[in-house]
């Protein structure tokens, strides 16, 4: 690809990135041609808010919402004034018993496996915001339990069934790249403070419209800390801050180990999920990372991690390199120099590399002009599909399972859940999923079940 190509990509891939586009969500008010599902949202205040405005215009009918923050909540509140109001997700699913089919969850990572382990025991239809779950225990109950259950379930991974990841996929499988045996994704996540090397040492009064108990769930309980001091410099070690100041509320969970999943958790599910498919991955057969220093608390602000898979019939082996805290991978000298986008994936095959930019344009570049001309020309082999939301609806009303049902997702949160476990302990991690067990790791070992307290349990 010549440069002046290359730098005419970059800034299109300015634009802020979107799992969905607006234009295939249909307006607001959009009401599907059947009948409705009826709809219980938890954890509505954050991501939630914009999601639950979109299994609306899909067709889902809202008639119970939850939150445990009173004020936070109150634009999702007020946005579907008919939903009857929770705090405790647990009430919602005794109260609402047969009012509602389908249940969304979008609380944060520690509080996931909860959630969604009561509605499919109350059989009904999940949808679950990414990561799944925060341990890998909780990832294969959740599946298992998914299962038993019979319901339609969907995680909120950016689709390897819409028309952008179909044609990567079917670039691949033409053959135009050779064979791929290495893969690069990388984001300029976190946008949260991460690297911190303790818990706050101060306290603040709990806000009467937040059941702070409630937000802690089965973690340690800690005193409750609003925001870092001005003169604090956590807020500001992370390149970009989009919930400020706050210690873990709104927001800024992601970056602690006993509530999220950092960057990689962020954002692994949506880049791996078309990786994944395009190349047929499963298991990976080792993990190991480097980052920057390492806490007892607090995921690092910047980490690479590396995973190898063995061959899956006539693919060979392949390394599949994740790199976040605005790492990238080297640039390919076919670039002549221009720079990656901030966020991104690239495929290296025997023949050609491709670049696709993940800010805004979501095309695949080959960077061989001559192939890239030939890649125009793939055909379309690949069923286009909805998006998250009306792949939901439909496997809800029985048609076909979602894209990222439970089953699937359960490959994407593994490799998360697995690079964290990498990540946090310093060492290689080789995972045997019919053993249930890291050999080469006792450490990670360890992590693969969590501590639950304040009386939870799975």
């Amino acid at each position: 690809m010549k440069r002046r190509s290359f730098m005419k990509l970059g800034l299109a891939a300015m634009a802020a990135p979107t799992i969905v586009p607006r234009h295939v969500l249909g307006g607001e008010g959009y009401t599907a041609p059947s009948g409705r599902i009826t709809l219980g949202g938890v954890g509505i205040g954050g991501v939630g808010h914009g999601q639950i405005k979109a299994l609306a215009s899909v067709g889902f009918q809202v008639e119970a919402l939850c939150d445990v923050d009173d004020v936070h909540g109150k634009k999702t509140y007020d946005a579907f004034p008919q939903a009857r109001r929770y705090r405790d997700f647990r009430e919602l699913l005794a109260q609402e018993g047969d009012k509602v089919d389908a249940v969304y969850c979008g609380t944060p990572d520690h509080t996931h496996a909860f959630v969604t382990l009561a509605a499919l025991r109350a059989k009904k239809h999940v949808c679950c915001v990414k990561p799944l779950t925060r341990s890998m225990e909780e990832c294969y109950l959740v599946c298992d339990e998914a299962k038993k259950a019979g319901v339609a379930t969907q995680v909120t991974a950016s689709p390897h069934t819409d028309d952008a990841a179909c044609h990567v996929r079917e670039v691949i499988a033409s053959g135009i790249l050779g064979d791929i045996v290495e893969v690069y994704a990388w984001t300029r996540r976190p946008v949260w403070p991460q690297g911190m090397p303790s818990y706050p040492n101060f306290k603040t009064e709990v806000p009467s419209t937040l059941d702070w108990k409630l937000w802690i769930g089965s973690a340690e309980m800690r005193d409750f800390a609003d925001r870092w001091p001005n003169d604090n410099p956590i807020p500001k070690m992370a390149p970009e801050t989009w919930g400020g100041a706050a210690v873990y509320h709104p927001f800024n969970h992601r970056g602690w180990y006993d509530f999220g999943a950092g960057a990689l958790g962020d954002m692994g599910c949506h880049w791996a999920n078309t990786i994944y498919k395009a190349l047929d991955l499963g298991h990976p057969s080792m993990i190991s990372a480097s980052c920057t220093r390492r806490s007892a608390v607090a995921f690092p602000l910047a980490s690479v991690v590396t995973f190898d898979y063995p061959k899956r019939g006539s693919m060979p082996e392949v390394r599949f390199t994740w790199c976040d805290g605005l790492i990238k991978p080297p640039s390919p000298k076919e670039l002549n120099g221009a720079a990656l986008p901030n966020e991104g994936v690239m495929y290296i095959g025997t023949k050609a590399k491709m670049l696709i930019p993940m800010e805004g344009d979501r095309g695949c570049h080959i960077l061989n002009d001559q192939l890239n001309e030939q890649a125009k020309s793939i055909p379309r082999t690949l069923p286009r599909r909805g998006n998250v939301w009306q792949e939901w609806l439909d496997a809800c009303k029985g048609g076909e399972r979602a894209g990222c049902d439970f089953e699937w997702a359960k490959l994407i949160t593994e490799f998360v859940l697995l690079g964290n476990l990498a990540v946090r302990t310093g060492g290689a991690v080789a995972f045997d999923p019919a053993a249930f067990r890291v050999a080469n790791n006792a450490a990670a070992n360890d992590l693969l079940r969590l501590k639950y307290y304040n009386g939870w349990k799975l």
